[in-house]
């Protein structure tokens, strides 16, 4: 294996409602059709060596999902981030691409942060019941299992639980129109049992009676490891942009120069995709 490749890519639109493995399916077209010399697993059916990290749910949104390519041969993240966005569906985006440096990209994932738009719900309604679930001690909120019903506390899990002014939504085509829409920023640990954006929707239900006349469009904003001094969370790919920048240089013949420095915080647009 000459080089591992990390990439942020999106879900965004109507494909959104696109199930992991279309995903994976879609992906593995997109590197035959890129022509990337992959690594293959062995065995009697080998596979291109992909590396999934904590894919958001079918039938939400996203702005950072990731995964990590081990490739045959050297290339450059920003020209393979390019051919590979030539052939992957508008909609399924390659944001970002570095060469792999650190261990652990999975271990830096410990949070994510989410927004919930609820149309039919008003602003005020919405903040009432964010500040009961915040006041709670426990929520308690079920989900159906392969093994039946299962009943946990929500609560722990979520660091923050805001209702955005319309105001601080990035466009217009975003905000509310003069019909009822509350927006719900949300920052939740991946903890265990793993809380999803629903579990929060549930748990607002139970302690505040919010029931959206429609479902929630749910969208993920950012991923990565959650600061508890600033309260943010951080550009998991920022270590491997670091280490590129302490090293000298790698002459591989196929790589040129490297991708521009990102900022080590992950951003956070200011309305749903």
């Amino acid at each position: 294996m000459a080089q591992r490749i990390r990439l942020r890519y999106t879900k965004r639109g109507r494909l959104r409602f696109t199930s992991h493995r279309d995903f994976q399916r879609a992906f593995e077209r997109a590197l035959r059709r890129a022509e990337v010399p992959m690594a293959y697993s062995a065995g009697f059916t080998p596979h291109p060596k992909v590396s999934y990290a904590n894919a958001a749910p079918t039938g939400t949104g996203s702005e950072a999902e990731y995964l990590e390519i081990a490739l045959t041969e050297p290339r450059d993240p920003h020209t393979l981030r390019e051919l590979l966005n030539e052939s992957l569906p508008d909609g399924l985006d390659i944001t970002d691409a570095v060469e792999a440096r650190t261990s652990g990209l999975a271990d830096r994932l410990t949070a994510s942060v989410w927004e919930l738009r609820l149309d039919g719900v008003a602003p005020a309604e919405a903040e009432r019941a964010a500040a009961a679930f915040r006041a709670a001690g426990t929520v308690e909120v079920q989900r159906r299992t392969k093994n039946g019903m299962r009943t946990f506390d929500a609560r722990p899990a979520v660091v923050s639980l805001d209702v955005l002014a319309p105001e601080a939504l990035a466009s217009a085509a975003d905000r509310p129109t003069d019909r009822p829409c509350a927006i719900l920023r949300l920052v939740v640990r991946h903890a265990t049992p793993a809380v999803r954006p629903d579990d929060v929707l549930s748990g607002l239900r139970a302690v505040a009676d919010l029931a959206p006349p429609v479902p929630a469009a749910v969208t993920r904003l950012a991923q990565g490891l959650f600061d508890d001094e600033t309260g943010t969370v951080t550009d998991p790919l920022a270590p491997d942009r670091e280490a590129a920048t302490a090293a000298p240089a790698d002459r591989h013949p196929h790589q040129g120069e490297a991708a521009p420095a990102a900022a080590a915080t992950a951003p956070v647009p200011e309305g749903p995709a």
